[in-house]
């Protein structure tokens, strides 16, 4: 209590019966602090720069064991155990540039102890290298450091048709700058690889270590971010009403991003990668478009296999699109009808980027009891079981997906194209039917297709599934009662499918 560190030490032990190969971690340790502000002014105000300096630590510790059942317990199973303990700690702040611009530097440390490392030799009478894992305190340390810089633009248009009153365009650019310098090269040795003294092989003392060697090779690079939002302002449907205007999401997102690589000696610019999505219906249809588009021509190489060679495109935008993706979701059910007959949910608030579940996920297929994870009602022990008549609670999920591809060389092609559904009816309070299933377009065949049947016992559940066709054809039944101390007190009967040599 009013500390900001955070410390787990736990041990695991893993054995396999089969390779009789025993894993240990004896024991494993991380210390979190989170982040911190110790300039901040009275009160935690964090008003200037220095301010707003915050700082975060991380320690993580480990003792690896690797052996087997005859060594466990023995000198050797210390002789082959590694150790090492990894340090990182970093701190960024923000600055108001120019009243409009954020600028947002950071600078990350980390330090790594090993109390093992390796030495290689060449051993001419074997023709092989060998390795010896030595014990003693080694280390190596490295940081990196950036700046980004962005702002928010604001665009609004005034419209006044019908009750349309105005558009209004957000647009969210941000360019930022990191910097790595090389730290493996100064802990690069190499040895003798085979008869020929000119054939060396590099390697560092820390290459088996418990963590990675020093990063190798400059990373200097300037990265490029759009993010773009169009938002609309609808009057009150009755204008003499006290309503306020009613705010919509024309487009949730379009994002563009891509980065420049100055260490690079070719190819310096990476492909555009973008991505929009957006609902409508009142938020039922969820249409999301992500794919991405290289600056650079494309040759068959002497593989056959297509490479990326430094000369831009030729067509007017100097792009090549290289793959998509779409994918459409539409969700309903009786409640959502309910809803719009009362004239709405005012306080229905989704998540613009949530999407239903359209492959019967929320169908539990195992002796789970057919509960379905998005039930939002509660099961009351004690209620009757009345006919709903012609009101039957029911869902429909609703999925189409496509996607396309390009290498460069064989044209473009789509790689998928299909369409799913799934969804649950309540027959009645304690009678359930799920399904999932869907259809594959692009092969002319129906996908994975399934039925889930439940039905409430009271004190006991039945769960039936069944896949009725396909390779995987099969069904599962089950019985049972609630209670977990009686969970022994069951019945239940599978076909598996189908067991197939090739």
């Amino acid at each position: 209590m009013g500390t900001p560190f955070n410390l787990n030490v736990t041990a695991q032990h893993q054995q396999n019966t089969n390779t009789e190969q025993i894993t240990m971690t004896l024991p494993s340790l991380n210390l979190n602090m989170n982040r911190i502000y110790p300039f901040a002014g009275k009160g935690g105000i964090k008003k200037n720069p220095i301010q707003k300096m915050g700082f975060n630590y991380t320690l993580d510790g480990k003792y690896l064991i690797n052996t087997s059942d005859d060594d466990f317990l023995k000198a050797k199973m210390f002789e082959t155990a590694r150790s090492g303990m990894q340090q990182r700690t970093g701190t960024n702040t923000n600055i108001k540039v120019l009243t409009y611009l954020t600028l947002s530097p950071s600078v990350n440390y980390k330090e790594t102890w090993q109390f093992d490392y390796i030495q290689k030799k060449y051993d001419v009478s074997e023709n092989v290298i060998v390795t010896d894992t030595l014990r003693g305190f080694k280390s190596h340390r490295e940081y990196n450091a950036g700046a980004s810089l962005s702002t928010n633009i604001y665009g609004t248009f005034n419209i006044n048709k019908g009750r349309l009153k105005g558009i209004r365009h957000t647009i969210r650019p941000s360019i930022s700058y990191s910097y790595r310098p090389d730290f493996k090269d100064k802990y690069i040795q190499q040895v003798q690889a085979s008869n020929d003294p000119s054939d060396l092989q590099d390697y560092t003392l820390f290459d088996q270590g418990i963590y990675q060697g020093p990063s190798a090779g400059v990373s200097n690079s300037i990265g490029m971010s759009l993010n773009n939002v169009l938002e609309a302002k609808l009057a009150p449907k009755d204008p003499d009403s006290d309503e306020e205007d009613q705010k919509i999401t024309l487009l949730n997102n379009l994002n563009f991003n891509s980065s420049y690589n100055i260490a690079a000696d070719s190819l310096r610019w990476s492909p555009v990668s973008f991505s929009a999505g957006t609902r409508l219906f009142k938020d039922k249809l969820a249409l999301n478009l992500s794919g991405s588009l290289d600056p650079y021509k494309v040759v068959a190489s002497a593989t056959g296999a297509p490479r990326r060679i430094n000369e831009f495109n030729n067509n007017i935008l100097g792009l090549r699109l290289t793959n998509a993706n779409l994918t459409a979701n539409y969700s309903i059910s009786s409640e959502d009808l309910k809803k719009d007959k009362k004239g709405g949910d005012k306080d229905n608030k989704e998540d613009p980027n949530n999407t239903q579940d359209v492959i019967g996920g929320d169908i539990n297929p195992t002796g789970g009891f057919g509960d379905r994870n998005n039930s939002s009602k509660a099961k009351d022990k004690n209620k009757i079981t009345n006919l709903y008549q012609a009101d039957i609670p029911w869902s429909i999920n609703l999925a189409y997906s496509a996607s396309y591809r390009d290498n460069g060389l064989d044209g473009g092609d789509i790689g998928v194209h299909s369409i799913m559904f799934s969804g649950n009816v309540d027959l009645s309070p304690k009678w359930a039917v799920g399904y999932s299933s869907g259809y594959d377009v692009l092969r002319g065949a129906f996908t994975f297709s399934r039925f889930n049947f439940t039905r409430d016992l009271d004190s006991w559940n039945f769960n039936f599934n069944w896949v009725p066709f396909g390779t995987n054809s099969s069904y599962t039944f089950f019985i049972g009662v609630k209670s977990s101390i009686l969970s022994d007190l069951k019945w239940d009967k599978n076909k598996p499918p189908d067991r197939k040599l090739f």
